[in-house]
């Protein structure tokens, strides 16, 4: 990586000396201890797999910046890299802070992204189902060009921010589009909403829709459309509408959706996701997608510390458990991509499209 504030550069780890990687997580966190379970858990697999040459520190810390800004500074003491932190707010302060010298992968992304610089030795490779939403804007706008969409979304924030960012994207690449909230009693689609939808769609036909919903919802939707003609509307979304080996509803109704999620959960041929070993279950929530994607997100972290461990300061690109992962070292913050792979629902399951499907 570049310089960092202290004027420190990585340099190669010389040979027969080894890599001390802090991997610092809320793991006391009631809120978040869960989530740092499943991502401690896949961090850990990979080490086990490539561990000759790094160590790995568990720091175990809350979610508040004010236990995690002086956990961060002393780990920097102890270890070459430091993966961390998890938490929104935590990110957000060490963005801020002028501690950053020494390699540091960000597992989440900070609080007004667009606007909030990273230090030159940070990167933040956390998942994020908005930029998974401007991807299915660029994967639909190949699709329909020139197409009109209807973006609709449930009442929770994270399906605002998701409906959100598809339509900005979507009127960034030059097309219109309309988004309709519906409403979510006991989180379920509404019925009268659902009639009105009929009828708006068969008077005013868009070329696609976007579900910023969950998977139950989008089943109710694909439902209450399946009649022809309105059933041949294509139907895109985001991982939000894939729950996973959890779910013991795998009906027919959501057969033809478009979505994009990790390789973790759609591409188990995949040579990475084929590599290392599936969570072990603790509980039902242990099982659930989210905690599966977290405990891939460890996964393609400690790849990530590793290649800058050995290429420091060098673009990186690998073909991650989490997606097509693109790092970029130099003049200023660097530059993060994930490309996740498309799929498409059949026989009630979410397979893998061709590569040509996916936005490039």
């Amino acid at each position: 990586m570049p310089p960092g504030t202290a004027g420190e550069e990585a340099t190669p780890a010389a040979p027969g000396q080894t890599v001390r990687i802090g991997l610092m997580l809320p793991l006391r966190s009631e809120t978040l201890g869960q989530a740092a379970d499943a991502l401690r858990a896949g961090f850990m697999a990979a080490w086990e797999r490539d561990k000759t040459g790094f160590d790995v520190a568990v720091i175990e810390t809350g979610d508040a910046p004010d236990e995690v800004l002086p956990a961060y500074q002393a780990a920097l003491g102890q270890n070459d890299i430091v993966v961390g932190p998890l938490a929104r707010s935590a990110v957000t302060a060490l963005a801020a802070s002028p501690l950053v010298t020494k390699p540091t992968i960000a597992l989440n992304h900070p609080e007004g992204r667009e606007a909030t610089s990273l230090p030159p030795q940070m990167v933040a490779i956390g998942l994020s189902i908005e930029d998974e939403a401007r991807q299915v804007a660029d994967w639909a706008a190949q699709d329909f060009p020139g197409g009109e969409a209807l973006v609709l979304s449930g009442g929770k924030e994270w399906q605002r921010r998701i409906a959100n960012a598809f339509a900005a994207q979507w009127q960034r690449l030059g097309h219109a589009s309309k988004t309709l909230e519906l409403s979510t009693p006991n989180g379920y689609l509404s019925d009268p909403e659902l009639t009105a939808l009929r009828a708006r769609l068969s008077s005013e036909p868009v070329e696609l829709l976007f579900a910023a919903l969950d998977a139950d919802q989008a089943r109710q939707l694909r439902t209450a459309l399946n009649a022809p003609p309105l059933g041949d509307i294509p139907l895109y979304g985001t991982s939000s509408l894939n729950p996973g080996r959890v779910s013991l509803l795998q009906g027919t109704e959501l057969n033809g959706v478009r979505l994009l999620d990790l390789p973790w959960q759609v591409q188990r041929d995949h040579p990475a996701v084929m590599t290392y070993p599936r969570p072990e279950p603790r509980d039902e929530a242990r099982l659930s997608a989210d905690m599966e994607r977290l405990y891939a997100l460890g996964i393609d972290a400690f790849r990530v510390a590793r290649e800058i461990a050995l290429k420091p300061g060098q673009p990186l690109v690998l073909d991650g458990v989490t997606g097509r992962l693109d790092i970029e070292f130099g003049n200023g913050p660097a530059k993060f991509r994930r490309v996740e792979p498309a799929a498409v629902y059949r026989n009630g399951v979410a397979v893998p499209l061709p590569p040509a499907s996916s936005q490039q």
